[in-house]
């Protein structure tokens, strides 16, 4: 019977045959429960072994992970090909499992050759820097391990997601409060926008479905994030009925062009219910003219949403809040603290200006076996049914933390450093030979060309232009092979190929900056 017992403990089964018998001299003794071969005693893990195999995993991950993929030294990126890297990492499952000390290989390997974009030089995406306190708070979500569907389930981080969520609210300055949600991602916040305003426009589709309403039409600036039209893909609108409003030459949505696509929608028998402006734009940065937008959203009665995903973060700064200047008019917002206030990702909020719980009433399904309206305690904050998901991360508690531990003053000062770093490079851009600024940012989105000296005494034109598209690829393989920065770059509207620099880490100082534009010469002064 111990032998058997050994072998359970170490998750084998009994063999075919072979039983356990009760031993009558053993009064009181409680025997091993045995069902399909498998003793149901106890439990079946080493508990001295975990915790030591956590705690050699947190010394790996802080050495790894925080120390060495934040030292300026060491390589943004150990790239390599797929083909590579599926030899490197040992990706096949198999029936036998690998010991602990592999095992802590497998985590330093996954982390070796990942980008490490905590890094002073990764300006590649619009997330970027190591933040300490959120980060604290991803471990401690995952430690914790629990879903924010309901009160009993997840208490702590209930209230915690209803007081940033009230705090965010005041921000953006609806007075008389609102609702919200944490989902995963901005571009779940939008298709929470798109599917509210349809649903605030016809109630009966969410029983009825599509035949409850006529053809309708979303209205989005043609700089608008690519989930509007995915969100109209996947709720059944159709991309076709994504009308994109003209922009000005800075990337703004042209309020009068918004007006005459609503009367063009109208006219074609159709029903325009919701207009999405952009406080943000991801390439060059722009914000809408939320104001004049406003206006005309009133006059047509139309939903407006703000995708402020990017740009939400000025709501924190009095010297740049005047950027999304009327999004207190506005009907639902969304907003990605992980961007520029640096949570851990990801961390994305959707905020709507109702009190009368819309949210709940278009995405409830009233799962008895969740939402029980009988419980001991107060079932207003089971907020779960207020969700498309079941299963929820509890992260704005990320958010939380470090707004604790800065304060609104400190990220306030986040945001004006960003957008001041912004402005310097901008103006080092300028002054440099080879490099020519796209436009003045608006925001922490710097756009520019590098110019090669082989091309710099020809004219513009076409051959300038279908040159210099080929420029900006090579020096990004070539930074990545070498593992010394990582910017992003695009094409857009027609124009060649450009870099965008994106600033946020206040990790990031002057000779960083200096240092990318002195690397992207370096790298590309053959071409």
């Amino acid at each position: 019977m111990e032998l058997a017992m050994e072998r359970h403990l170490k998750g084998e089964s009994l063999r075919e045959g072979q039983s356990l018998v009760a031993d009558p001299r053993l009064p009181g003794k409680c025997y091993p429960a045995v069902i399909d071969n498998f003793i149901l005693n106890g439990p079946t893990v080493d508990v001295h072994a975990v915790e030591s195999f956590v705690h050699h995993a947190m010394e790996m991950i802080m050495d790894e992970a925080v120390k060495k993929a934040s030292d300026v030294q060491e390589k943004v990126c150990e790239w390599r090909s797929p083909e590579q890297l599926k030899e490197l990492l040992d990706l096949d499952l198999r029936d036998e499992g690998e010991p602990e000390s592999k095992i802590l290989q497998r985590c330093r390997d996954a982390i070796r050759y990942s980008i490490k974009t905590g890094h002073r030089h990764f300006f590649n995406q619009l997330y970027a820097g190591m933040e300490p306190y959120s980060m604290v708070a991803s471990f401690i979500t995952e430690a914790i391990k629990t879903s924010l569907y309901t009160y009993e389930v997840a208490p702590v981080f209930t209230l915690m997601e209803e007081t940033v969520l009230r705090k965010m609210i005041e921000m953006v300055g609806w007075e008389e409060g609102g609702d919200g949600i944490f989902n995963p991602g901005g571009s779940m916040s939008n298709m929470y926008a798109v599917n509210l305003a349809r649903y605030h426009y016809c109630p009966d589709i969410k029983e009825d479905g599509l035949v409850a309403v006529q053809r309708l039409v979303i209205l989005a600036s043609q700089e608008c994030h690519y989930s509007i039209s995915k969100s109209a893909a996947l709720l059944g609108i159709g991309t076709k009925n994504v009308y994109m409003v003209p922009s000005d030459s800075r990337g703004k949505m042209i309020p009068s062009a918004l007006e005459e696509l609503i009367k063009t929608a109208k006219s074609e028998g159709a029903v325009p219910f919701m207009v999405n402006a952009t406080a943000g734009t991801t390439v060059l940065g722009a914000f809408d003219p939320i104001e004049e937008i406003a206006d005309i959203c009133e006059k047509y009665n139309l939903w407006l949403h703000v995708d402020a995903c990017w740009g939400g973060a000025a709501l924190m700064s009095d010297r740049h809040k005047h950027l999304l200047k009327g999004i207190h008019r506005v009907n639902s917002v969304a907003w990605n603290p992980h961007k520029m206030l640096m949570v851990s990702l990801q961390c994305s909020a959707f905020l709507v200006r109702d009190k009368t719980s819309l949210l709940q009433r278009c995405h409830s399904a009233q799962a008895s076996y969740l939402f029980q309206q009988d419980k001991f305690y107060d079932v207003s904050y089971d907020t779960g049914d207020k969700s498309v998901q079941c299963s929820r991360k509890p992260d704005a508690f990320k958010f939380w933390l470090m707004w604790k531990a800065l304060g609104t003053r400190e990220l306030e000062q986040r945001v004006d450093r960003a957008l001041a770093m912004a402005r310097h490079l901008a103006q080092a851009i300028k002054k440099r030979e080879g490099f020519t600024l796209l436009m003045e940012p608006e925001y922490a989105n710097v756009c520019f060309w590098y110019v090669p000296p082989s091309m710099r005494s020809l004219p513009a034109g076409p051959e300038l232009w279908e040159k210099l598209h080929t420029v900006a690829p090579v020096v990004k393989e070539r930074m990545m092979k070498k593992g010394s920065l990582m910017v992003g770059y695009q094409a857009h509207h027609g124009q060649p190929n450009f870099f965008r620099m994106v600033v946020i880490s206040p990790q990031v100082s002057r000779e960083d900056l200096d240092f990318v534009l002195d690397e992207i010469h370096s790298l590309g002064k053959d071409l």
